[in-house]
């Protein structure tokens, strides 16, 4: 079996892997390097300038570890880009290494389908290949969104690419939109010493999760004095030799040094030979597939960001796996019930699951558990009492309907949750369940018994 993969990001290379795995004879055509936005431009950059500011954050307030540390702590911003391009650089050698082992063979180029047993692909230097295949699996991923009042110069007005390679840090920063990649780059750039301020049109910050995970993350930016403007859009942009002035819907204008477009992504299905092999796409460019992800053209597949909805890049791997085994003559499927996210603000957000608004809607009897941060003593001897465990319950079943953490290494945490409700675990399971102390994770547990009332180490209801 020939399987040709069109994407190397984190759904195509996954694919591939895996496919190879099964016994395929794998193809991937990738057009710029193998790791896809997630890598090169996206989830791994981003973590990595993260972390320098976190470090920079804990030297700046080491004396409240009873530290002293003498001198000016600033960031050196060239050499905190030459260290995400190197973390970058391993995990691209990783993935062309995973290749050679499992015999996958990669194309650097780009590549249009034929048909649906041929890609045409045109090489960097301009000649073409045609790759005969007996299946395709599509994983050509997204790009930053644009809209032409906000054109993309990469002086004045950024991008999320743009973003991850700064030459210096500017004195102020206008980041429009207060989604997850907003929020991320509004904590980067404050640490790094940027003045931020924040336009978001819905009523809430990153609003696609539970209210009041929104309420103490606009409360932690508060906090860092990261200004944030809610229900509020822009309405145009005039760029000067010196910044940009921005009108905003509420009549009031914003100077500011650069603009930080982050308004979410668009998908990469234009200019892939689509159309002439019959390939279905929605309004927005999105490839729809069936619960085998793959198209109304049999024998060609799709994942990852492109066939839209939720765009994570561990879902577009979860989503190579299954094309993957099913192009192999299995019958796979994605469990879009429990798909764990995470936002590495400051605090993290981790979520899995039902949101409160989604279950009120739905019409469930429910029952919610909290449990604040600084009811641990592990969160008081890190410094890190910021946050809160809350988790949604089927009243009836006692089974978890979602749940939700803001804090310390929430990322890390929420998968304890989407493991059980994988398994179909109660509440009680978890509460029942012996948790190490001094633990971040027993917050869990404590939320846990607080869905029945009987939380320990919270003050009687």
């Amino acid at each position: 079996m020939k399987v040709t993969v069109l994407g190397a990001g984190p759904g195509g290379y996954v694919a591939a892997l895996k496919a190879a795995q099964l016994g395929a004879e794998v193809t991937v055509i990738e057009e710029s390097e193998v790791g896809g936005t997630c890598l090169n431009w996206g989830c791994i950059p981003t973590k990595t300038l993260i972390a320098s500011a976190e470090v920079l954050h804990k030297a700046r307030n080491a004396k409240n570890f009873g530290l002293e540390l003498e001198g000016t702590i600033s960031p050196n911003i060239e050499k905190i880009v030459e260290r995400k391009n190197k973390v970058v650089g391993v995990q691209t050698k990783g993935i062309r290494g995973l290749f050679k082992s499992w015999g996958v063979r990669l194309i650097e180029g780009r590549g249009v389908i034929v048909d649906p047993k041929k890609i045409k692909v045109t090489l960097g230097d301009g000649t073409t290949e045609e790759v005969e295949t007996d299946k395709i699996i599509i994983a050509t991923g997204s790009k930053p969104a644009q809209i032409p009042v906000f054109p993309f110069d990469g002086k004045r007005i950024l991008s999320s690419d743009h973003a991850i390679n700064p030459d210096s840090v500017p004195e102020s920063l206008l980041i429009v939109g207060a989604g997850v990649i907003g929020c991320e780059f509004a904590f980067i750039y404050k640490q790094f010493g940027a003045d931020v301020t924040m336009v978001e049109m819905m009523p809430n910050a990153v609003s696609t999760e539970d209210e009041e995970i929104s309420q103490i993350l606009e409360r932690e930016l508060k906090k860092n004095k990261i200004k944030l403007l809610t229900g509020t859009s822009v309405e145009k942009v005039d760029v000067k030799d010196d910044g940009v002035s921005v009108q905003l819907s509420n009549g009031k204008t914003i100077e500011a040094e650069k603009v930080l477009v982050s308004i979410g992504r668009a998908v990469n299905s234009k200019n892939i030979g689509l159309e002439d092999v019959g390939v279905n796409t929605g309004k927005r460019g999105e490839i729809p597939v069936d619960d085998s992800m793959q198209t109304n053209v049999e024998g060609i597949y799709a994942i990852g960001d492109v066939v839209g909805g939720i765009m994570l890049a561990h879902l577009a791997s979860k989503q190579g796996m299954v094309a993957a085994e099913n192009v192999m003559g299995g019958s796979s499927k994605v469990n879009y019930d429990v798909i764990p996210a995470a936002i590495f603000t400051s605090p993290e957000i981790g979520s899995v699951g039902m949101r409160e608004k989604q279950v009120v809607e739905k019409g469930i009897k429910y029952k919610v558990g909290r449990f604040q941060f600084r009811g641990l003593g592990k969160a008081h001897a890190m410094g890190e009492i910021a946050g809160l465990f809350k988790i949604i319950a089927d009243e009836e079943t006692d089974k978890i309907l979602g749940a939700h953490i803001i804090g310390a290494h929430a990322s890390d945490l929420i998968h304890e949750i989407a493991v059980a409700m994988e398994k179909g675990l109660t509440v009680k399971d978890i509460a029942n369940t012996i948790h190490a102390h001094p633990t971040l994770s027993e917050g869990i547990m404590e939320a846990a018994e607080d869905v029945h009332d009987a939380a320990i180490h919270s003050p009687k209801k």
